[in-house]
């Protein structure tokens, strides 16, 4: 099933996403030094994060848990959620928020907290849609790799959200500290 395909490199790029910013988070500092130049060194790491998913998950990849249109549809609108989300996580967000940059140059970008929007609701928006379609492609195709993959990348997702959090504390004080402990990480507050 091509899909199955489709959804067996998209993971395999999504899922090492949490992986390629534990790389980065822990280390802030030391990156800093080189500014963007640090992209040189870090996404090559990153390809090659992808390339390890890929060739671990390959061999199992027609092994399923189920064969469901009913999956199907739903892992769909999970996924159709998750690029919901998304597209009201980049509004006052930004390519250099979202790439790293500010992180990697906070001299040479204006360094501010976003808070209004979904971030009312969510700390992370962006990494909740990101979370969805993972697991929306884990269900609409119930491979066993998928699963394999959306579990790693939950498990270092949760790590890379607790150093980020750290790491914007650090930026921001008491700011983030007061804004952390009104606003879920992850899970919407609905009210």
């Amino acid at each position: 099933m091509i899909i199955r395909y489709i959804a067996w490199i998209v993971l395999s790029v999504y899922c090492t996403i949490p992986a390629f910013w534990l790389v980065i988070h822990p280390f802030v500092q030391r990156w800093r030094q080189h500014g963007r130049d640090a992209y040189k060194i870090l996404l090559p790491v990153w390809a090659i994060f992808i390339v390890i998913a890929a060739l671990a998950t390959f061999q199992h990849l027609h092994r399923t848990f189920y064969h469901s249109r009913v999956a199907l549809i739903a892992g769909a609108a999970v996924i159709l959620l998750g690029v919901f989300i998304y597209t009201l996580a980049f509004p006052g967000f930004g390519r250099t928020k979202v790439s790293g940059l500010a992180e990697l140059e906070p001299d040479r970008h204006h360094q501010f907290l976003v808070t209004s929007g979904i971030r009312q609701r969510v700390r992370h928006p962006i990494y909740l849609g990101h979370l969805l379609e993972i697991i929306g492609w884990s269900i609409a195709t119930g491979s066993v790799s998928l699963f394999v993959l959306a579990a790693f990348a939950i498990v270092t997702g949760a790590l890379m959200i607790r150093l980020e959090d750290n790491e914007l504390e650090s930026r921001f004080g008491q700011s983030y500290r007061e804004y952390r402990s009104a606003v879920p990480a992850i899970i919407p507050r609905l009210y």
